[in-house]
């Protein structure tokens, strides 16, 4: 049997799943992720072997990871997971597991799995946006992920928002070390500041309160929308993607779809305005089912 082995590495949790040659689900687990790299890289291995094991066979393996690794270098950076940075992640999993193994970035995957068999099939050129405890994003053309030469395409998240009012021109610090990058405006611990204050971090009681009346969440719902839309509309101006895909947290909020689309088309350059934006059908899911599929490329 055929085994496509997918792992999401998150901040608590680290997934593993199997699939079968026809994608179906052979297998799912979680553990609890590891603290520190060694034991991180001992997670993974296991959860890879326990499901081999299990299966009853030897698959291929490919790794999602919120960060990326350096084609120069062979190590991991811009990891929000400290202890993977400066890492040479990819080696060392190929030698705990005696295989070559693929490490991709998460948002990546999260595109793989939703121009395979999710929202975004049969589509040529698919963007994925994560919009969660972060911001990012990442391509696919024809199939295939677009990671491009420094394998930082999709890296939406780390470019400033567009066509800024001047009420927004106060300067957020990025983790990054830069200012006023989306995810500063757009992830969802932004987008509950600004509704609600400073050390406000939780936005997804914001959809109901808006929907019961309340005008400061409304308010707030319809600026993250706004900057949104601006930031969508400078993506599809650069390259035009026949459909952009929202996950993560924030994109479980139904007024995106219904507003963020002709919010878009003042900023959008041309007299053809058409935007398909569309909800991550796999929903938590995609980003272990893209890893899965770094080989499929193949």
């Amino acid at each position: 049997m055929t085994i496509k082995l997918g792992v999401d590495l998150g901040g608590t949790k680290t997934e593993v799943v199997a699939l079968d040659a026809d994608g179906a689900v052979r297998l799912r687990r979680r553990k609890p992720t590891g603290q520190g790299y060694e034991a991180i890289v001992a997670t993974i291995a296991e959860l890879v072997e326990e499901a081999e094991r299990e299966l009853g066979g030897r698959g291929t393996v490919g790794v999602g990871i919120p960060g990326s690794i350096n084609p120069r270098t062979g190590l991991v950076r811009n990891g929000n997971t400290q202890a993977l940075n400066g890492r040479p992640l990819d080696k060392d999993l190929g030698a705990a597991l005696g295989r070559e193994v693929r490490v991709m970035n998460d948002a990546n995957c999260l595109a793989m799995s939703e121009a395979a068999d999710g929202a975004g099939a049969g589509y040529p050129v698919v963007f994925a946006a994560i919009l969660g405890t972060g911001v990012g994003g990442g391509w696919v053309v024809h199939g295939r992920p677009l990671d491009g030469l420094n394998r930082v395409a999709g890296e939406w998240g780390h470019t400033p928002l567009p066509w800024m009012a001047p009420v927004e021109l106060r300067s957020r610090a990025c983790w990054c070390g830069r200012h006023d990058c989306l995810e500063t405006y757009l992830c969802g611990p932004a987008l509950a500041e600004d509704t609600d204050g400073p050390g406000c971090r939780d936005a997804s009681g914001l959809e109901a309160r808006a929907a019961s009346g309340d005008a400061v969440a409304r308010a707030g719902l319809a600026r993250h929308a706004d900057r949104l839309a601006r930031a969508l509309a400078s993506l599809v101006n650069i390259v035009d993607p026949d459909v952009i895909v929202l996950g993560g947290g924030v994109s479980n909020f139904a007024h995106l779809y219904r507003d963020v689309p002709g919010l878009m088309a003042p900023y959008i350059f041309g007299d053809s305005k058409t935007v398909n934006l569309v909800q991550a059908r796999h929903g938590d899911s995609s980003g272990v089912f893209g890893a899965a599929r770094l080989w499929d490329t193949d």
